[in-house]
């Protein structure tokens, strides 16, 4: 599964043209099979949040539209991402942030083979917290600060 993965980096300034970006990723993924997974950067559109979390649904509405839903599916990464009932500055937001707003399409064909060659697939989220917090946000906040740097 060697260099599968396409990071695709958008200009995008608008919401439009984020929806464009990612409806051209669905068509090239859906005719390169080569290709597993598609990282769509768009650091110039949805800064805020709650502006992204609602373009999720524009985004999943799109799969439906292009009758895609359920061949892939949007995996959801932001700088400032907050889970439901958590604070801003809750560690366990880190599971789902990243130095740039992204949208991770992937395939569902292979994620459902690897969730079913995973042991224990709903200990996931619970493992992922815990190594948050092991690290604690001093270090994920340097972590987060080194990529942007380089």
């Amino acid at each position: 599964m060697e260099n599968r993965v396409r990071f695709a980096v958008t200009e995008a300034q608008t919401e439009t043209q984020l929806l464009i970006a990612l409806q051209t990723e669905l068509e090239l993924l859906d005719s390169d099979a080569s290709i597993e997974t598609t990282l769509l950067i768009h650091a110039e559109v949805l800064k805020d949040f709650h502006d992204y979390n609602q373009f999720l649904n524009i985004a999943d509405a799109l799969l439906v539209e292009k009758n895609l839903d359920g061949t892939y599916q949007i995996a959801s990464f932001h700088p400032h991402y907050q889970f439901a009932g958590t604070e801003p500055s809750d560690v366990e937001n880190y599971t789902n942030r990243s130095p740039y707003p992204l949208l991770h399409i992937i395939r569902e064909e292979s994620l459902e083979q690897a969730i079913a060659g995973y042991h224990d697939v709903d200990k996931i989220p619970s493992r992922n917290i815990e190594l948050m917090h092991s690290l604690g946000r001093t270090r994920l906040e340097t972590l987060m600060r080194t990529c942007l740097e380089s």
